[in-house]
């Protein structure tokens, strides 16, 4: 049974909804359509649960393939798929796509039974929601550049109809403006991705890779990187490449100046989608970086380190500011999204193994967090049909169940510790520091750059403050003060939003006080295979 998860888990992972989705069309009724889209996800976050006893926790720290021969990527399934090509069916999963597939099973779990009281075409809803699912797990989990991407553009036409059939009142103009910059993006991933074979072709000497390869691992090793230089993808063209891939996955994460469709698309996104766009979709942008920006062109990552650390910082202080200025609630945790993402790429930028730990770990606990605020949000929208803040109040004495839910994601989204939010950002922060006194990092070289580190690091400081500043103005607003007489008679939460919220609220308690267990569980090997990857590289390029 063991050895037969090992091989076909991954496989059944992915999809397994889409499985689901072809049942959801042959449904009789909504009922039936509910109950089999419900049925699907437990299913699906079962099977994800299995991943805990056939993922080896012992292997060692090197990044490849082979379990015992420094083997972190494992369970790894091939099949040739366009052979004249070389593009294969390649998935795999390693400690930096086990928490983030963890996540996205749990949160679309979540997200179907948020979608309860979906009543417009709910089998068209339910079908696209599963197919967005399989795209998502697909993302995570594929090791083939080609097959990457068919998964990254897979997850971009559900969610496209998803905002555009059940949003709100501009959800043509919310769902084309994320459809185009996503798209923009993506042409820019498919140059990298066919420019980068075109290179692999012209390779010789090294059998595995002969005739061109999409296979991310081998992209990343460091004869691979050797060779590739030799070939001509270095200096300007490399820089070029590494730039492209960057707008691609940053457009997704998304920082500034290319975060505009985000605030738009939740605004008009039903609460389920919102919770899986913020939680999940945008966590597919982080780990474009880590899996393929950084790994397959190290010397242009090294050398724009500066560039992407003003880019997360500046939308760490922006996010926070353009939050602070918001009248709309939902708006005021979209614009929270773009600062905490931002530590995400600071993080990447910083390249110590703290700052890298912390932007993973961030990654998942802003996962919880964001869900369980637009969740919170789509409640009290349900029952007040608007969402000013400014017409809230005294919430508090109308819905204290709910205002205990609602403070503990607002506690951990400002980063109080004992809380999720907290460990993530001191993490990048620590790393960032420790980053500006190491004399050892692969990127941080050159003149000057324990000033611009430490300038860095100082600055994004400030966004924890402003963060915390426009959460506890928005408690006091919305939950306490006068009551207001036109909500006295709002319900309390239903037990399904108890269902809901519980589980979020477990979670981002747990990973508060035990952080030691993500990071010891799932990224500390990986991550010391990453580094070190990008240590053996940077010695690969000086020796050019």
């Amino acid at each position: 049974m063991v050895e037969f998860l090992n091989n076909w888990l991954l496989t059944i992972l992915i999809f397994l909804p889409t499985a689901g989705a072809i049942l959801v069309l042959f449904a009789r009724d909504r009922d039936s359509v509910r109950w089999t889209a419900l049925g699907t996800t437990i299913a699906t976050f079962a099977a994800s649960l299995l991943l805990f006893v056939t993922f080896k926790w012992d292997v060692g720290n090197g990044y490849g393939y082979l379990e015992g021969t420094g083997g972190v990527v494992q369970m790894v399934q091939r099949a040739s798929w366009i052979k004249s090509f070389n593009i294969e069916y390649l998935v795999g999963i390693d400690g930096l796509s086990f928490p983030l597939v963890l996540l996205s099973t749990f949160i679309c779990l979540l997200a179907c039974i948020a979608s309860w009281n979906i009543q417009k075409m709910t089998k068209g809803y339910m079908a696209l929601f599963l197919f967005l699912e399989t795209g998502i797990l697909g993302t995570f989990l594929s090791l083939d550049f080609f097959l990457f991407y068919v998964f990254f553009e897979l997850s971009l036409l559900p969610m496209y109809f998803l905002i555009g059939i059940w949003g709100g009142p501009r959800k043509e103009y919310a769902a084309i403006k994320f459809f185009l910059y996503t798209l923009v993006g993506s042409i820019g991933l498919l140059i990298v991705l066919i420019g980068t074979y075109l290179f692999t072709r012209n390779i010789t000497g090294i059998a595995d890779v002969a005739g061109g390869t999409f296979d991310l691992i081998k992209l990343a090793r460091p004869d691979v990187q050797k060779a590739l230089g030799t070939a001509g993808l270095v200096g300007g063209v490399a820089k070029t490449f590494f730039l492209l891939s960057m707008l691609a996955f940053l457009i997704k994460v998304p920082s500034v100046p290319l975060h505009t469709w985000l605030p738009d698309a939740h605004v008009e996104a039903p609460t389920p989608i919102s919770m899986i766009l913020a939680a999940i979709l945008l966590k597919m942008g982080g780990y474009g970086i880590f899996r393929i920006a950084y790994p397959v062109f190290p010397q242009a990552a090294m050398s724009l380190w500066l560039l992407v650390g003003i880019i997360g910082v500046v939308s760490i202080i922006y996010g926070a500011l353009c939050a602070m200025a918001q009248r709309d609630f939902k708006r005021l945790v979209a614009y929270s999204s773009v600062s905490h993402m931002g530590f995400v790429v600071l993080g990447a930028a910083m390249m110590t193994p703290a700052a890298v730990n912390g932007a993973l770990f961030m990654m998942v606990s802003h996962g919880i967090i964001s869900a369980m605020m637009f969740f919170v949000v789509g409640i009290i929208y349900d029952r007040a049909h608007h969402r000013e803040l400014s017409r809230f109040g005294g919430l508090a004495s109308t819905m204290p169940v709910y205002t205990g839910f609602s403070t503990v994601a607002f506690f951990a989204n400002l980063g109080l510790p004992g809380l999720c939010g907290f460990i993530g950002e001191v993490m990048v922060l620590l790393g960032s520091f420790q980053a500006a006194k190491s004399d050892s990092l692969l990127m941080l070289g050159g003149p000057g750059r324990h000033t611009a580190i430490m300038t860095l690091a100082v600055v994004a400081c400030f966004g924890v403050i402003l963060t915390a500043g426009y959460m506890l103005w928005t408690i006091q607003r919305v939950y306490f003060g006068p009551q207001r007489p036109e909500y006295k008679s709002f319900p309390e939460v239903t037990q399904r939003e108890i269902l809901v919220l519980t589980p979020l609220t477990v979670m981002a308690i747990l990973l508060g006080i035990l952080p030691a267990l993500f990071f010891f569980v799932f990224t500390d090997h990986t991550v010391k295979a990453w580094y070190g990857l990008l240590a053996r590289l940077a010695q690969t390029y000086a020796g050019l």
